[in-house]
């Protein structure tokens, strides 16, 4: 059995040192491309509406997500509330940016780790992380020191900073990032972020470099590796075809891709109607048609029934 990268770094003392660094960003935040520049560890607030401490929306054993990851106990998901982007169509609005959740200082934090592992959750899974690297960082030692064992899943948006992947280094076993658009006038529109794309393509080839292509152990469980992930959007908006290409020239052909088939509206979208419906099949066809015509050979795979599609 592979044990997940985090216990190696803590045992020589770079956890710790990691501990260190990832607190001293928050004096002055630049733990995401929004570099508010906010003192944070004096629990000041800009963008992500989080301060010194993460804030959990709710926990608990995931059946919902990619096989490789829920299995036949669930994935450990740790939904953190707020979130540094503002997608005009997230389907967790009233967690990402409504006031939600539970502030969860380090000991909790760990303490949360603990619980899911107790559950028999194959993974740990931090969905929308982004903003609060630091703070999984910190709380990480606790729980290890506490008995945890199971793999680290990132779920991430994608709006990553290099310097808080950099701090995961060693910690993450698998990467999951949200690869939402192409083109910065969509990301500006949509995602109100215009420097989404570049931020999306650096932290791609950064977590590649760290855990390279997905590993599935015996089981097909997720041990190791990079999962990404792509939202197929009405009218092709979110740039499908230069995603796929990217993935399949400047990272790897093997890299492992689920295109997500659940859009709708939702969120804000009633003001945006060029998206204010949902996704017909035959774009969902398409989109799976460009990522095998640019060269992605590994599509997770999704039952036809599942879709709730419309014609």
């Amino acid at each position: 059995m592979v044990l997940p990268a985090y216990l190696e770094t803590h045992r020589s003392g770079e956890l710790t040192r990691r501990v260190e660094r990832g607190l001293e960003m928050l004096r002055s935040c630049r733990v995401c491309p929004r570099n508010c520049d906010v003192d944070r560890l004096a629990d000041q607030r800009a963008v992500c509406v989080t301060g010194r401490h993460a804030v959990v929306a709710s926990h608990f054993a995931h059946f919902g997500e990619e096989d490789c990851l829920r299995g036949w106990r669930g994935s450990g998901t740790i939904f953190f509330a707020n979130c540094n982007l503002k997608c005009v169509f997230c389907q967790n609005f009233d967690i990402s940016q409504r006031p939600a959740g539970t502030a969860a200082p380090a000991a909790k934090l760990a303490e949360m780790m603990l619980e899911l592992q107790g559950q028999g959750c194959h993974n740990i899974n931090f969905v929308t992380p982004e903003h609060v690297v630091p703070q999984v960082i910190e709380a990480l030692p606790l729980a290890i020191d506490g008995g945890l064992r199971i793999p680290l899943v990132y779920n991430t948006s994608g709006y990553d900073s290099l310097e808080s992947l950099r701090l995961l280094d060693g910690v993450v076993d698998v990467y999951m990032p949200d690869f939402k658009c192409w083109d910065p006038e969509v990301a500006r529109r949509y995602l109100k972020a215009e420097n989404y794309p570049q931020a999306v393509r650096e932290g791609l080839r950064e977590m590649h470099r760290q855990v390279g292509d997905l590993v599935l152990d015996e089981n097909g469980l997720a041990r190791r590796g990079l999962l990404v992930r792509h939202l197929v959007m009405p009218g092709g908006i979110a740039g499908t075809r230069e995603i796929m290409r990217f993935l399949a020239r400047e990272l790897s052909p093997n890299t492992y891709v689920n295109l997500m088939d659940q859009y709708r509206p939702a969120g804000k979208t009633e003001r945006y109607p060029e998206i204010h419906r949902r996704m017909y099949e035959a774009e969902y066809d398409e989109a799976h048609a460009i990522a095998r015509e640019e060269g992605i050979s590994r599509l997770d795979a999704r039952a036809p029934a599942k879709r709730q599609l419309v014609f």
